[in-house]
């Protein structure tokens, strides 16, 4: 049987925090594992993430299939979306038949705003972890991701891939993570800056 990773998006959505993820899932679909991605949001219509992207849904709320993964990127519209009475119904409402509930950056705060993240211990983007903090239900730390129960919080924007990878390990192993990697040829060796000012 086929599962689903379903990704939320949303006008103002931070690319990376979805794209990262879903190319993870869709290697690893490429690689024969039974899964797929689709993308779902309120309404099914083009929409325009932060940096500019325009991407079209697979699924409104309404038509999206049962998800088997639910993942919540951030940016600048999940201001918007944490108060957004349908996002946090949908939210609420998948996350009950999902086996892990997933976040990147500020998606932590939508996540949090459903409910999600009552007494657990989470991360998000290091520019939002005291928002985060200051509302009080949420152990909040300075991790690149942190899995509580079956829900998993990535820290920002790149940090969904590494969390998206960790995700595969569980749920198909660590021998099809390392084969997704590869294939992704995802082996981090960052340029280093000196601090600005120095």
């Amino acid at each position: 049987m086929t599962r689903t990773l379903g990704i939320v998006l949303f006008p103002q959505v931070e690319e990376l925090d979805f794209v990262g993820p879903l190319e993870v899932f869709g290697t690893l679909a490429k690689l024969g594992a039974d899964w797929r991605v689709v993308t779902v949001a309120e309404r099914e219509e083009p929409l325009t993430g932060a940096n500019g992207l325009k991407v079209q849904p697979d699924h409104s709320f309404e038509d999206c299939p049962p998800l088997d993964v639910l993942l919540v990127p951030g940016g600048w519209g999940t201001r918007r979306e944490r108060e957004n009475p349908t996002m946090l119904e949908f939210v609420r409402r998948t996350a009950a038949g999902a086996l892990y509930v997933t976040s990147v950056c500020t998606g932590a705060l939508v996540l949090q705003a459903a409910g999600l993240l009552a007494g657990k211990r989470a991360t998000t983007y290091w520019a939002a972890m005291d928002h985060l903090r200051a509302l009080g239900d949420v152990e909040v730390v300075n991790e690149r991701f942190v899995h509580d129960g079956n829900v998993i919080t990535a820290a920002g924007v790149s940090a969904g891939i590494d969390m998206a990878l960790y995700l595969v390990g569980l749920v198909n192993g660590a021998d099809t993570a390392r084969a997704v990697q590869k294939a992704i040829e995802y082996y981090p060796q960052p340029p280093e800056f000196a601090e600005a000012g120095a």
